[in-house]
């Protein structure tokens, strides 16, 4: 009980035999304990600082106890003068935080006083992430691209993931459909729903995406390079879009645990998306960037749909994708 006050268990055990005995001596409360002597004396002295015990007025050499009730009240304003002492260093330590954070704050600061400020580098992205799991308390949600996770993040990321699953944040995530074809992967994110989050995919992803509790969104600030830098952003306003943003995604996005399917024109969704990237000109490259494949994979599915569309150039079958209605034709 005492030694939540700073008080050994020896002493403790000490001063409780004395208030049983208070006209025995060192010698028998020793024998009484089981305990050596020179412990007892040890314990006296513990107690004597904490002016639980003290001098007979008749007998220096003997030892008494203090009543328990004055002897608790010293415990308890000693106990006082202690979180005086350090809540007085803690308002110190604030000042300096403040004058610290007014001489140099503003040089790691851009932008926060809108509501946005810009992280430059995986270190401050990464310091960041840090703050934000820390202080998530309902929902975590997550747009994902890449394509498949390498064994170090899942690793890493799984002991987080079961603290904020098992302190009941609500979590969900897309990933990129291109995901489906990797086992590792694929257990992780089954694994992630095991323990009651939400996995969907989608064909493509707009960006790397992380967003705590609708209040704070961070958004990298490259789609091909989303370690370079990123935006923390905590205007209201802007975080309400991206929001919606990830909802839109998520409504159109597929469960992991259902197969993907063909759409009605016989493509896979993976498939037409790369149909759809093919017909506004972007690069092998691009496309594999945007599905999180490779450059190679882009250029089997693009043979693949040459053949499906019976055209022999990608200009070819742009034009037999619009005649046969998988793509919107141009406008007049």
């Amino acid at each position: 009980m005492l030694s939540r006050l700073g008080i050994s268990p020896a002493a403790e055990s000490v001063y409780r035999v004395m208030l049983s005995h208070p006209r025995e001596d060192a010698a028998s409360w020793a024998r009484r304990l089981a305990m050596s002597e020179a412990e007892v004396r040890a314990a006296l002295g513990e107690l004597s600082e904490y002016a639980l015990a003290r001098p007979c007025t008749e007998d220096q050499n003997q030892v008494r106890p203090v009543n328990p009730l004055l002897g608790f009240e010293a415990l308890i304003a000693r106990q006082q003068a202690k979180l005086a002492a350090h809540q007085q260093q803690l308002e110190e330590s604030r000042a300096v935080i403040a004058e610290a954070l007014a001489q140099y704050g503003l040089e790691y600061d851009s932008g926060n006083s809108i509501g946005i400020r810009h992280l430059e580098g995986i270190e401050a992205i990464r310091e960041q992430l840090e703050l934000l799991n820390s202080t998530v308390v309902e929902e975590f949600l997550t747009l994902a691209p890449g394509g498949a996770q390498t064994d170090a993040n899942m690793a890493a990321s799984r002991p987080l993931n079961r603290r904020l699953l098992e302190r009941g944040v609500r979590m969900r995530t897309v990933y990129l459909d291109s995901i489906r074809r990797d086992p590792p992967t694929m257990a992780h994110a089954e694994w992630l729903e095991s323990l009651g989050a939400r996995v969907r995919t989608a064909p493509t992803l707009p960006n790397r995406v992380i967003i705590v509790d609708r209040r704070t969104a961070l958004v990298a600030t490259h789609s091909d390079n989303t370690s370079a830098s990123a935006v923390l952003i905590q205007h209201l306003g802007v975080v309400t879009l991206v929001c919606a943003l990830f909802e839109s995604i998520w409504e159109s996005a597929e469960p992991i645990s259902v197969p993907a399917a063909p759409d009605h024109a016989g493509l896979t969704r993976q498939r037409a998306e790369v149909l759809r990237l093919m017909a506004q000109g972007n690069t092998d490259e691009s496309i594999a960037n945007s599905l999180g494949v490779s450059a190679r994979t882009v250029r089997r599915i693009a043979s693949g749909l040459l053949d499906h569309l019976d055209a022999r150039s990608r200009f070819q079958a742009g034009v037999h994708a619009v005649q046969r209605g998988y793509l919107p034709g141009s406008s007049d």
